[in-house]
């Protein structure tokens, strides 16, 4: 079923002896998405330099190539600004609320834009009670600051973000909040870091933090503690900072740190060490190993209308699915970066990246071999054990060399998929 939708009806003026038709073209054939003015516009501007900074930063293996190509969606009551470090391993996303919004919402959608010097010193010239205005389109983004308008326009972006933008999504889903700091505790802790590349822990200690090379209960692992220099410029802004992150298990981990602005927040994922990016974590092949993972996607994709908050238990009722295949779903599409994670609302939200033919299987090679030794009958079963090949699968664990190097922690290996996917057959 393909629904389709229309700026606006067709209609005959006959004063003007003129006929006009209107045209489908998808979900946004508007030339506009959002029009109108940020609130609170240097803290914004100083955000918006986060973002960038982020995209043109390499924190492993700093090299010359430039990447700054921050992803905007207009989900209708706000708009979100995403970007990956060169390197992979730092998320950050800008979500501005509808309270810093002054303007029109013409039609929700996506697009991605270059940041280019000139707009990077006109935001870093806006100073308090300045005016900030924004146009967003799917082709442009137009800054419009008192030195005047800046215009970026639409750029490819790596494919390696893609890949980042579907585990991210699917890694905060499992965090909790372990923390809470006021902007002067935050702002001691982080002006005192270490500057290693080595994985910390930032442990609730009273009304701060405390590092340990151990983890503990609450705990919240922190490799590379500059890779956080990015949060201190919006410090003033602040009214609180909050840490999120997985159950502490002892082993690395990706980490979540939320600067609330107000009516903005600017979050940054790190991945579990510096020479790690979020983009091989393996977190997805979970969902994506699920044996009706495609079918159900489809499904739900067709349900997904650039939502700011997609209630699963919605889509779970509209769908006629159990909660856990529109997860599954919801990772599936994750993969060509339909749907991102907000650990603020703790709730899932659209978006329609512009990547086009995406390979799943291309992408997940440990998908693609799990489901070769699927389709080559490999697995067979000793008892409770199963055996694919020359290697042994007990639970998650396998006498394979990736189990050996990662134990786990950066997904299952092909021959535990492979399992997986036997075992939801049967």
């Amino acid at each position: 079923m393909h629904s389709y939708a229309y700026v606006a009806d067709s209609r005959l003026d006959e004063s003007k002896r003129a006929l006009g038709l209107q045209t489908s073209g998808g979900r946004a054939p508007n030339p506009r998405f959002f029009t109108g003015f940020l609130g609170d516009s240097q803290q914004a501007a100083t955000a918006l330099l986060a973002i960038a900074k982020v995209a043109g930063a390499r924190y492993f293996q700093p090299t010359n190539e430039r990447l700054r190509d921050p992803v905007v969606t207009c989900n209708g009551d706000r708009l979100r600004f995403e970007s990956f470090s060169g390197c992979c391993g730092v998320y950050a996303r800008l979500d501005v609320l509808s309270d810093a919004l002054d303007g029109e919402v013409h039609d929700r959608g996506t697009t991605n834009v270059d940041v280019n010097e000139p707009l990077r010193r006109a935001l870093a010239r806006v100073t308090k009670g300045d005016p900030l205005h924004l146009t967003v389109g799917p082709d442009q983004v137009e800054f419009g600051t008192l030195d005047g308008a800046v215009v970026e326009k639409k750029v490819p972006l790596p494919p390696r973000w893609l890949r980042g933008f579907a585990e991210t999504q699917v890694l905060t889903s499992r965090f909790d909040l372990k923390a809470e700091l006021s902007p002067a505790d935050a702002q001691r802790f982080l002006k005192t870091l270490p500057k290693g590349r080595a994985a910390v822990w930032a442990v609730p200690s009273g009304r701060s933090l405390r590092l340990s090379g151990t983890a503990s209960a609450n705990a919240v692992c922190l490799a590379g503690p500059n890779r956080l220099e990015t949060l201190i410029p919006l410090l003033r802004f602040a009214k609180a900072v909050r840490l999120y992150g997985p159950p502490a298990d002892g082993k690395p981990v990706a980490s979540g740190w939320e600067i609330d602005l107000g009516a903005q927040r600017l979050t940054l994922t790190l991945s579990p060490e510096v020479n790690r990016g979020l983009s091989g974590e393996g977190a997805v092949l979970d969902g994506l190993a699920a044996g009706d993972a495609d079918t159900d996607a489809e499904l739900v994709g067709a349900l997904l209308d650039f939502e700011p908050r997609v209630d699963i238990a919605d889509l779970a009722e509209r769908s006629g699915l159990t909660t856990q295949r529109v997860r599954d779903a919801l990772a599936q599409l994750g993969t060509a970066g339909r749907v991102g994670y907000d650990l603020a609302e703790a709730s899932y939200f659209h978006r329609e990246l512009p990547y086009e033919g995406t390979d799943v299987q291309a992408m997940n090679p440990r998908l693609r071999n799990a489901k070769a030794l699927v389709e080559q009958n490999a697995v067979s079963w000793d008892g409770d054990t199963a055996l694919v090949g020359e290697h042994r699968v007990s639970g998650n664990a396998c006498t394979c060399q990736w189990w050996a190097e990662y134990r786990g922690g950066r997904g299952k290996c092909k021959h535990v998929l492979a399992v997986d996917m036997v075992r939801s057959k049967a």
